[in-house]
């Protein structure tokens, strides 16, 4: 630190470079969350962008088997970091997690039972110390950040030997960024107000260009460091896709052999789900993996499936240039967007959203983060 004291404190392991930039960027957007909502927050970190954010809303059956948290105490920070492990398990394998609040005792015990490279939180209870400290054989980081540490005002940046600087973003994403409805259809209900909150502060801390879907208070599919715009739209939509196709019943009922690790079974619902799995049936890998030969999901069953998913929210963080973005976003059930507006063909865009009946908001506030 130029002044002051740092205001982090490494409580167990040695966390590097890559470590810290995924654990300050978190711990920013699972403060911001937690402000926003109320809701204790957690995101998953991976490479300086989210794989996953969430608030602690409860889990549903269903979730709670989709997530392999069945038989875990979970209180709300618990359901928290679930929810944002469980936005996209195979991107999440060896996250940096972050945490809004107080590490207990049922969030360290979830955060063991994964793959997982360090958490930072404003502080850790003694139980929960204990748990993570046994984890990776006594080497798993373990950051706590002082919660009322305030960052100065600028931030710079040095890049082959050139210092560049800035202003901090700042910017309190709230409700009062959703006022301006754009579309025919105005009726933006409270839960996808919460929803497109969600996403428009993850993409706040997100590698831009940058998309984020989210329902039911957290994130399914983040699409980050893409170079055009329609791309990031069809990666995340793609992630959602997969989230909804993973509480498919033949997803769920997929008969694992016993004992397999959780990241082995992460990796065999991927392939499952993904178009190279028929090679997999035939070549009889499928053997290493299940008691019995899993009958394959077929495109038009997929697309039946994920036909079911509604109320989707979809945040950007800059304008769409073309109306493709929202027939992609379509198709993967989203019904309410914010996007800063400002495109040559926004009457294009708004367009194409009242042919499918979304509600879109102009938020006139880009949100690149590099």
């Amino acid at each position: 630190m130029e002044d002051g004291e740092l205001p982090v404190e490494v409580l167990n392991g040695k966390p590097g470079y890559i470590n810290f930039l995924d654990a300050l960027n978190g711990y920013q957007l699972v403060r911001e969350l937690h402000e926003a909502t109320g809701f204790p927050a957690a995101a998953s970190f991976k490479h300086v962008s989210p794989a996953g954010a969430a608030i602690g809303l409860p889990l549903s059956e269903i979730e709670e088997k989709m997530f392999f948290a069945n038989g875990l105490p979970l209180s709300p920070l618990a359901c928290a970091y679930v929810r944002a492990r469980g936005a996209d398990r195979v991107c999440s394998y060896g996250d940096f997690a972050a945490l809004s609040d107080v590490c207990d005792e049922e969030t360290a015990m979830a955060l063991a039972s994964e793959v997982s490279d360090g958490v930072i939180a404003p502080d850790f209870s003694g139980k929960a110390l204990q748990i993570l400290k046994e984890k990776r054989k006594g080497g798993y980081s373990i950051v706590r950040i002082d919660p009322n540490y305030k960052p100065r005002n600028d931030e710079c940046k040095d890049v082959y030997g050139v210092i560049f600087e800035q202003g901090r973003n700042e910017l309190k994403i709230d409700e009062r960024l959703l006022e301006n409805i754009v579309t025919k259809n105005r009726n933006l209900p409270i839960s996808a107000k919460r929803d497109l909150i969600i996403a428009l502060i993850t993409l706040k801390y997100t590698q831009s260009n940058s998309v984020c879907y989210t329902v039911g208070g957290q994130a399914i599919g983040i699409g980050a460091g893409q170079q055009s715009r329609i791309h990031c739209t069809r990666l995340a939509g793609s992630k959602a896709d997969n989230w909804f196709l993973r509480q498919h019943p033949s997803v769920l009922e997929l008969p694992f052999k016993e004992g397999l690790p959780r990241p082995i079974r992460d990796n065999a619902i991927d392939l499952f789900l993904s178009d190279d799995y028929d090679d997999i049936l035939h070549d009889g890998a499928w053997q290493k993996l299940f008691t019995e030969h899993p009958q394959e999901l077929t495109i038009e069953e997929r697309k039946a499936w994920i036909s079911n998913a509604t109320d989707v929210s979809l945040g950007s963080d800059a304008f769409f240039p073309f109306g493709d973005n929202i027939e992609r976003a379509n198709r993967s059930g989203v019904k309410y967007i914010a996007q800063p507006g400002g495109s040559i063909r926004d009457d294009d865009v708004i367009e194409t959203c009242d042919k499918y009946d979304m509600v879109m908001a102009f938020t006139g506030i880009r949100l690149f983060h590099h």
